[in-house]
This record gives C-alpha cells, sequence and structure tokens, in this order.
C-alpha cells in the first residue's frame, strides 16, 4: 500500500516548512476528529510569495500552479499538526479565494489545481466539498489562499 509521502515523491513533490501565522491566528486547531487548517497562501519552492491577479497578467495556468503550491502549504500543517499524513480520513472543506479582476470568472478553474493536487496526493480521501471566491486582494499580494478542514484519526 502506497503512503501519502511515497505519493508525494511519485509525484514529484516535496512539502514546505509548515509556514508560520503573519498575524495573530494560529496555523491549525484540532477540534475532535477535525482538522481546521487557516489560510495558506501561494508560495513557491523558494518561499517567495506567489503575487498578482487572475485576469491582469496571472494566466490561469499560473493561477492553478499558486493553487496547487497553497495546497502543498496545507499538507504541511496537516503534518506539523498530525505528525503523520496518515492520520487524514477525508478533506471534508476546501474554500478557495482567488484575487483576480471584476471580469474574471473562471475561479473554479484555479482552485482545481488544488482539488487536483489533494484527489492525486490522497486518493478519494482528498474529495471534498469546496467553494472558490474571487475577491480583489489577498494577504501579502498572492494570488491564491486556501484554507481546509479535515476529518482526522
Amino acid at each position: 500500500m502506497t503512503t501519502v509521502e511515497q505519493r508525494l515523491s511519485q509525484l514529484g513533490l516535496k512539502l514546505p516548512d509548515a509556514p508560520q501565522p503573519v498575524a495573530n491566528y494560529v496555523p491549525f486547531l484540532i477540534s475532535g476528529d477535525q482538522l481546521f487548517i487557516s489560510g495558506q497562501i501561494a508560495k513557491d519552492a523558494t518561499g517567495r510569495v506567489l503575487t498578482g491577479l487572475l485576469g491582469a497578467g496571472v494566466s490561469i495556468e499560473d493561477g492553478q500552479a499558486a493553487a496547487k503550491a497553497s495546497a502543498l502549504s496545507l499538507l504541511a500543517q496537516a503534518k506539523a499538526a498530525l505528525g503523520d499524513l496518515e492520520r487524514i480520513v477525508q478533506v471534508l472543506r476546501l474554500t478557495g479565494f482567488v484575487a483576480s479582476t471584476p471580469e474574471f470568472a473562471d475561479h473554479p478553474k484555479i482552485i482545481n489545481g488544488a482539488s487536483d493536487l489533494l484527489v492525486a496526493v490522497l486518493g478519494d480521501a482528498g474529495r471534498h466539498t469546496r467553494s472558490a471566491v474571487g475577491v480583489s486582494s489577498l494577504p501579502l499580494g498572492t494570488c491564491v489562499e486556501i484554507d481546509a478542514i479535515l476529518k482526522i484519526r
């Protein structure tokens, strides 16, 4: 049986260090059998924030890559919280925020970058309910931010 860490490796992916909060909040909170993960912004492998607006210079493909990067940070927070990604039973809820122009309407396509990654890494446990929301700006100028609720053991 393939573990989550093995699937990440097979996909050529590496978890970043779990990002530290940039304001007055905690990165995650466990309540019973649920793990709540605070918003994770998009950063590349070097830690550089992926910035800009969809519909004004950031392509669909770059937005999807940013959502994928946010999902990797989300998994890094889960590992920091749980010690072992095998404790994830199900991704229950994913909320994706896309910094975009008022005319941009492909928010779901962008957040698919995160959803597709979670399914590729976690299999059926990565399937989730979801919202994809357009906003005028996000923290540190990032183009994508996601948060999640996970069922854990």
